[in-house]
């Protein structure tokens, strides 16, 4: 049986209610819910039926879909799991749905020759290992990085839509420096993934500067829907973060000509793995290389740096070489005041 994403949405959204027991669920609360989700991801704004919802959860009790729900009735009025611990993402793929797994990812392996599909190549084999791996029971054969305690992974489709329809977003939001929360107007551009962390690139409603905020930061987020959006004009994205590593950058900023000295034990890895992808090789020798990488100045430039410990040197820019320096000799004194402190002692 095919299931659209109407559908999908209105079961997602009963299962997110019955998981929550600190509330009893009428049928008229579930069709509140399912309306407000419908509205808010899909703008449909005639609601749901009565009749629809009584259907979803005879479908989800059932085996047709494999999530045989146990949905009970209390007082003949209250909706719940009998199970506490049941939810429709725990169950089971049915064969149908395995099947048609199976088949999209032999169609997007057959396209990925093509120079449409190059940066999906991880994207497939990791979609490929989890249908054999669901279908099988079998073991990982391949690994991809991943941080299942990482906050804010929830924030991503509906960050995602919002991007897609436009909506402006009011976000409570709390950087590490900040002491507490501040609610601010955005109109969201971009989401943006760097180290397996997530970022919205977004402008806020009282600056004309792009803002980037980690989704790990944000406490909530409302769409506004009747609040009027404004329109990114500036440089393609693409383009924008070309000369930097990592996320951080403001319009402002400019790539810089940074000169590294790498020593020979760490040359074939930068050799390898480049930095940049403006990297180019100045000089090589026994001793070592020397490589040139045009980026914009900003953390993740010096935490990369500062990576390499005392296997590179900075040689330009002047500024850059000063600061990663400074930050060398201030771990370093922590270090000799612990070996004095013990001397003491």
């Amino acid at each position: 049986m095919a299931t659209n994403k109407l559908a999908l949405l209105r079961y997602k959204t009963i299962d997110d209610c019955l998981k929550n027991r600190f509330r009893k669920w009428s049928l008229e609360d579930l069709i509140e819910k399912v309306a407000d989700a419908l509205y808010e991801y899909e703008g449909i704004t005639t609601g749901v039926s009565r009749r629809t919802i009584q259907a979803d959860l005879q479908i989800m009790r059932s085996d047709r879909l494999g999530y045989n729900a146990p949905i009970m009735v209390t007082d003949r009025k209250f909706y719940s799991y009998e199970d506490p611990a049941y939810s429709i993402t725990k169950s089971p793929v049915n064969t149908a749905d395995m099947d048609k797994m199976r088949e999209i990812v032999s169609v997007l392996k057959q396209l990925n020759g093509f120079n449409y599909f190059d940066e999906m190549s991880d994207l497939i084999a990791k979609l490929e290992n989890n249908v054999n791996k669901t279908a099988h029971k079998s073991k990982n054969y391949i690994q991809f990085e991943d941080n299942k305690n990482l906050k804010g992974i929830e924030h991503i489709n509906p960050l995602y839509q919002a991007i897609l329809s436009k909506t402006p977003l009011l976000i409570e939001y709390q950087s590490f420096r900040a002491l507490k929360p501040s609610k601010e107007i955005y109109y969201p551009y971009l989401l943006k993934e760097h180290r397996n962390r997530w970022f919205l690139v977004a402008q806020c409603k009282k600056s004309p500067y792009l803002i980037t905020l980690a989704l790990d930061r944000m406490v909530e987020f409302h769409v506004l829907t009747k609040e009027l959006f404004v329109e990114y004009n500036g440089v393609d994205f693409d383009r924008y973060f070309n000369d930097l590593i990592g996320i951080t950058k403001s319009q402002k900023d400019r790539a810089q000509k940074v000169v590294l000295q790498f020593d020979k034990t760490n040359a074939p890895y930068v050799l390898t793995k480049p930095l940049h992808h403006s990297q180019q090789l100045l000089s090589e020798n026994e001793n070592g290389i020397t490589i040139r990488i045009d980026v914009v100045l900003n953390f993740e430039l010096e935490k990369e740096i500062l990576g390499f410990g005392e296997c590179v040197k900075v040689l330009a820019p002047r500024n850059l070489k000063s600061f990663i320096q400074k930050r060398l000799k201030r771990a370093s004194v922590q270090y000799e005041e612990e070996v004095v402190g013990k001397k003491q002692n």
